[in-house]
């Protein structure tokens, strides 16, 4: 071998060893820069030990947050908690589709099948679990074991009656989750379920009350500043309106923007805001009405406006009495068909 294929062999080891040293620092600096951006942790918390005495937030099971159902506390020795009962389905405005289990299941294997949803777009649907102990809960505890699942649709609300497609739609649903739960299907005939349906749809219709009175201001005025006034009267902002809640905890009438528009949306200035009183979601007050009207005029003395009637005339000597003696009347006959004006009941069937 000559002198010159020796120089040229000894120049590429002396190459790729420079290489190889080269690739090994910059590794070496990037590893350092890596290391010097992370946080200092004094405890490695993947090996910390289960005894450690740490104060924190209670303990939770791990459940499903959604259709109603939520994960159950558990004491300091790890045992579940026993949650108060749920109602049981409402006869009268629900109608229920029940899954038995061939065997109990954990609240955790039936979690994993309930993750996509059951309502039918408006139409709320109510989970509720069977207990082995034959106990109703919407909790879902997650080593618990239940025996069945029940599904209870609304049957009408103000969006209408619960219709062929839509019962159709929840059928099939708890069919294939029956299929996922080694479970039967249990439930009313579809032509029973339409017929209660659209005669609750009918007494709500013939029961069914909104009154509303109209803040007209004397100029444009930035919603913002509308908002501020009201709020200090005494208004709880909701966002896209406000409500004056009552001792009850309930609202007992709602001012929002004339347009329909919620008061954050949109243009910046109205000129006009609308009080509205829910009769049959509101708990009964014999001046529910009178009280409305009085919030009114004082929150149009403070921002520049007037209140008017819904023919846009202005409110006359009297006609609160006249109205809220009218109002007391309808709550007697919703209390008399079973709808309690503010009850759960009431509030369920006229939303939507």
């Amino acid at each position: 071998m000559s002198e010159l294929q020796i120089s040229l062999i000894a120049i590429g080891a002396v190459i790729i060893l420079a290489i190889v040293g080269f690739n090994w620092w910059q590794d070496r600096r990037a590893r350092q820069k890596m290391q010097d951006s992370l946080p200092a942790v004094d405890d490695d918390p993947l090996l910390r030990g289960s005894d450690d005495n740490q104060e924190g937030p209670e303990r939770r099971e791990p459940g499903l947050g959604r259709l109603g159902l939520t994960s159950q506390p558990v004491d300091d020795d790890g045992h579940a908690v026993a949650s108060a009962p749920a109602a049981e389905p409402d006869a009268m405005i629900e109608a229920v589709v029940e899954l038995n289990l061939t065997q109990p299941l954990s609240g955790r294997e039936i979690a994993e099948h309930l993750r996509d949803g059951l309502d039918l777009g408006r139409r709320p649907v109510r989970v509720l679990l069977q207990a082995e102990d034959g106990s109703l809960s919407a909790q879902l505890g997650a080593d618990r074991s239940y025996t069945a699942v029940q599904l209870a649709v609304l049957l009408a609300n103000r969006t209408g009656p619960i219709s062929a497609i839509e019962w159709s739609q929840l059928w099939g649903k708890a069919q294939d989750l029956a299929d996922k739960l080694e479970a039967s299907v249990d439930g009313p005939e579809q032509n029973d379920v339409l017929a209660r349906a659209n005669e609750l749809d009918s007494t709500c219709a013939t029961l069914d009350a909104q009154v509303t009175l109209t803040l007209t201001l004397n100029e444009r005025r930035a919603t913002t500043d509308l908002v501020s006034s009201a709020t200090a009267m005494g208004f709880v902002d909701h966002r896209s309106y406000l409500a004056w809640i009552g001792d009850h905890g309930l609202e007992c009438f709602t001012l929002s923007r004339a347009d329909g528009q919620a008061l954050n949306a949109g243009m910046s200035h109205v000129d006009q805001l609308t009080l509205l009183l829910d009769v049959p979601r509101t708990p009964v007050n014999p001046v529910n009405f009178g009280r409305m009207m009085e919030v009114g005029l004082e929150l149009a003395r403070r921002v520049g406006g007037e209140i008017v009637d819904d023919q846009g005339k202005p409110l006359v000597s009297g006609a609160d009495v006249t109205i809220d003696q009218q109002l007391q009347a309808l709550c007697s006959q919703l209390e008399a068909a079973g709808l309690t004006p503010g009850s759960e009941r009431a509030r369920r069937v006229f939303a939507g």
